[in-house]
């Protein structure tokens, strides 16, 4: 299950991205409401949770637009706006959810698992080609044979799978994978796709992880 914070004070967010990872959640994190809206429209999204005060675009905003593509995925606000006609206006802008500042995680935790009632337990299968791979098991299969693949591999592969078809940055698969959000050599990156190419033993008529020149890598159907 993957979950997108989208919190603008640091020790809140790294302290639930820290936890929920714990509890064997994949997590990614946003600061402001612009970058949580984009991240939050690719898709990749089981779970969004979200504080209402947000720069650049309030989480109000960004719940409202989200709406209109993914109507079914839960969405949990974290705010320190406690009063009952602003609890009610953020279950009415589309949230599933409402926890007020401070909270114990322990309760969140039990909230987010409800939302994700039904989901949770479910096998999650990814397919591109003749490769699967399983993220609750940590399983990449190609054809019937399992390919062994390390932590990062395994992650790089899924995030290129979870947004097949569509060109991945190299910026934005540091900041996915690797969790690196500044300037950062993405060289590592042609290493880790080397090493995925000759671990699924792909021919040249299988050129299911395409380069992008000068932009990044795109998993292709073909």
């Amino acid at each position: 299950m993957r979950i997108l914070i989208v919190e603008d004070e640091p020790g809140i967010s790294n302290f639930l991205k820290q936890g929920l990872e714990e509890e064997a959640f994949a997590v990614d994190v946003a600061d402001n409401g612009k970058e949580g809206l984009e991240l939050a429209l690719s898709g990749n999204y089981d779970l969004l949770l979200l504080d209402w005060m947000l720069p650049g675009m309030s989480g109000i905003e960004l719940t409202r637009q989200f709406r209109r593509e993914f109507p079914e995925t839960p969405i949990i606000f974290l705010t320190a706006k406690d009063t009952l006609d602003e609890t009610v206006f953020g279950l009415q802008s589309g949230a599933n959810d409402y926890i007020k500042k401070p909270f114990h995680f322990e309760e969140l935790l039990v909230r987010i698992r409800v939302q994700l009632r039904g989901k949770v337990g479910s096998e999650d299968k990814l397919s591109l080609g003749p490769i699967s791979i399983f993220p609750d098991r940590h399983l990449v299969l190609k054809g019937e044979e399992e390919v062994q693949l390390t932590q990062k591999e395994f992650a790089l592969l899924e995030y290129l799978i979870r947004n097949k078809n569509k060109v991945c940055r190299r910026t934005r698969i540091i900041e996915s994978v690797w969790d690196i959000h500044f300037d950062y050599n993405t060289g590592v990156i042609d290493v880790f796709i080397n090493s995925l190419r000759k671990k699924l033993n792909l021919q040249k008529d299988e050129d299911y992880i395409q380069t992008i020149r000068g932009v990044g890598y795109m998993a292709k159907e073909l």
